[in-house]
């Protein structure tokens, strides 16, 4: 017989496993269940709430949905101010900050930072009492901000009750909610579908996410949050650090950031800044700069405060992303898959740290929507400081005479007729290999560093060699001879052998990066490990059928079909039979399999440098042995494998008591298994 105690008992084991599952997903980026089990479980929670509504608490995952709309926001007054960080802008002012740091402080001594990278969201405070979120205010001013409760609430990484002990009676944590980047994709992706107006850029996605009045809006978006700071404390003793506190956070639920670290003096600050800087493109969020903090909780009130900003903590920024110029010129380029694609070359500009000349405008709907003529007036930015992108056309500035670009009708390559096949956004041409652009594009992508890795074959060779008529498929590239290559302008003897041991080094290989580097219409890398680990050999996907591939976890019907397309062509068929002929092989990958086993779950987290291999090769290795591999460093870390420089993640296993392996025993632990 069901009892409300029974009743009450579950509603407290649903709570805690949910939260759990929350904390493992949002801030050790491990779940270790998966999305339809969640949702079995939240249904569950709903259903019992929904017939129990008065054993209904605060703080139960239920209670994220959103709520219903506001009229406006209320004020909130900050009673310690939400002060902003001045700006270094050179590490000239930099060393000029820690200088000043040191005269206030009477020493000439070095001083210990705290290094944190600026995110590029929106800042948050939020107030637990007796452990409970009963508040969440906007920066606003600094000292009144907006009460955006009900919308914060609904963020999952934000913990609606803190855990662990000692919890303060009064706390108040500081931090940025934010977009990452891969959530920023998918909403502007829906958006667009739904002929919605887009988002500039995910920082503004956030604050426009964070600011809505019906808190159902916020609950349907991708935020995210990590905590930097407090405000107001009572109930507690805290430590002594910044980078302490860090830890308190963990310990009560709250996401921080993994990218920080200490330095000692302003040299170790420049190298994490550049660290930083090169790192901002391989991380899953934006940032705009680094922070600076005296990490010595007593020598920062000693350093004290001036009207709106703290005298220990400075913000260096990076080069500036967004800048305006001209469009010179716009033509075509054709792909390895024959996609023509609109291209806009522009006047040279200097934005992201890199000179811009060239942006893609991806495709004809998209270039009719942001409607880019030549002549125009652009605002460029380098999105995740890789690709650059027009973010919008400076209207007032066009000329009258100024035209809309028509896309050719035929091939500028090979003069074959374009096709757009119907419900497709990309105009192609069908020639195939008979077309030159797409012999070098598909070479260029099965010699990249995710497919074949032939290391030194860069794009103006591959032009060369295709000109010269030396190679008109991968398989002639392990044709080449040292002659051959000595050759070609600007291709010494010592190149032409540099190029051949990297050929040589390609041949062996995996499966899936075979099956990647083939350039399958549709199959990237994930759906290339997938086919490899579902079908084991290249003579079992050959022979597959559009059922036998479905089957195929990331496998729809239209990448089944070109799977099937592909091989259905003898021309195809030729070239693999002669690339295995010449010495191209990977391990049999279902040798692999007691290996899978043994590894199937294990969680790997990789940090400093390896000197065998990349970070990524030994994260593809692990992954293709069934284990995990994260970011950060939890209790449900099974390994951390530590290159040299590793720093604060390795710290933390240490202190987790997490098993730390060298890249030498890592290795071992694989022969061994």
């Amino acid at each position: 017989m069901t009892t409300k105690h029974s009743i009450e008992q579950r509603l407290r084991e649903l709570r805690e496993d949910i939260n759990q599952h929350n904390q493992n997903y949002y801030q050790f980026d491990a779940p270790n269940i998966s999305d339809a089990d969640y949702d079995v479980l939240m249904r569950e929670l709903q259903q019992l709430e929904s017939e129990n509504s008065t054993l209904i608490t605060y703080d139960s995952p239920s209670q994220r949905v959103g709520s219903t709309p506001l009229a406006s926001f209320q004020q909130v007054e900050h009673q310690v101010p939400m002060l902003s960080l001045d700006n270094a802008f050179s590490h000239a002012e930099f060393v000029a900050f820690d200088k000043r740091v040191r005269d206030r402080l009477g020493i000439l001594d070095e001083v210990e930072y705290m290094i944190e990278p600026k995110l590029d969201g929106l800042a948050i405070s939020l107030l637990y009492r007796d452990g409970l979120l009963v508040q969440a205010a906007t920066r606003g001013d600094g000292r009144n901000g907006e009460n955006v409760t009900e919308n914060v609430k609904t963020i999952g990484a934000i913990p609606l009750s803190l855990k662990g002990a000692p919890i303060p009676s009064t706390i108040e944590v500081r931090g940025e909610v934010f977009m990452p980047l891969d959530g920023f994709d998918k909403l502007n992706q829906r958006a667009r579908s739904s002929n919605d107006k887009l988002f500039a850029n995910p920082r503004n996605a956030a604050a426009g996410s964070l600011r809505q009045l019906d808190s159902r809006i916020t609950a349907s978006r991708p935020l995210a949050f990590y905590a930097y700071g407090i405000g107001l404390v009572e109930g507690v003793d805290l430590p002594s650090t910044q980078n302490d506190l860090f830890e308190v956070f963990v310990s009560w639920g709250l996401p921080v950031c993994d990218q920080v670290s200490l330095a000692s003096n302003a040299t170790e600050c420049d190298q994490a800044f550049l660290m930083l800087l090169n790192k901002r493109s391989q991380l899953p969020y934006e940032i705009d700069g680094v922070v600076f903090k005296v990490n010595d909780f007593t020598l920062q009130k000693q350093i004290g405060f001036v009207s709106r900003a703290p005298r220990w903590a400075i913000a260096r920024k990076f080069p500036a992303q967004e800048k305006t110029t001209k469009v010179i010129e716009i033509d075509v380029q054709v792909g390895r898959t024959g996609a023509i694609t609109p291209v806009a070359r522009l006047s040279p500009i200097f934005v992201g740290g890199v000179t811009v000349t060239n942006v893609t405008l991806h495709n004809e709907d998209e270039m009719r929507r942001k409607d880019v003529r030549v002549g125009d007036t652009v605002v460029v930015r380098r999105a995740g400081d890789v690709i650059p992108e027009i973010v919008s056309v400076v209207l007032e500035r066009r000329k009258k005479d100024a035209l809309p670009f028509q896309m050719p009708t035929h091939c500028p390559v090979c003069d074959s007729p374009v096709e757009r096949a119907e419900g497709e956004a990309v105009v192609r041409c069908p020639a195939g290999l008979y077309c030159h652009a797409q012999v070098k594009e598909s070479i260029k992508h099965f010699a990249s560093r995710k497919a074949m890795d032939v290391d030194g074959l860069g794009d103006k060779l591959v032009e060369q060699l295709v000109a010269n008529a030396l190679i008109n498929t991968p398989a002639d590239l392990y044709h080449l001879s040292k002659e051959q290559l000595a050759s070609l302008e600007r291709m010494a003897e010592k190149s032409a052998d540099n190029l051949l041991a990297a050929l040589r080094k390609s041949k062996l290989t995996t499966f899936a990066r075979f099956l990647y580097a083939l350039g399958v219409r549709e199959v990237g890398e994930v759906t290339a490990g997938s086919l490899a680990a579902h079908f084991g050999t290249l003579e079992s996907l050959q022979d597959a059928t559009l059922e036998d591939l479905e089957q195929v976890p990331d496998v729809g019907p239209i990448v089944a079909q070109h799977v099937v397309a592909f091989f259905e062509l003898q021309h195809n068929r030729d070239v693999i039979v002669d690339l295995l002929s010449l010495g191209v092989r990977w391990p049999d990958v279902q040798d692999s399999a007691q290996l899978r086993n043994e590894l199937s779950g294990k969680v790997f987290v990789l940090t400093g440098t390896l000197s065998t291999m990349t970070r990524d090769e030994a994260k593809e290795l692990l992954q293709n042995l069934g284990a995990k591999v994260t970011s950060s460093v939890s209790k449900k870390t099974d390994y951390v494998v530590a290159g040299e420089d590793a720093g604060s993640k390795l710290t933390k296993a240490i202190a987790l008591d997490v098993a730390v392996l060298s890249e030498q025993q890592l290795a071992q632990l694989i022969t061994e298994l």
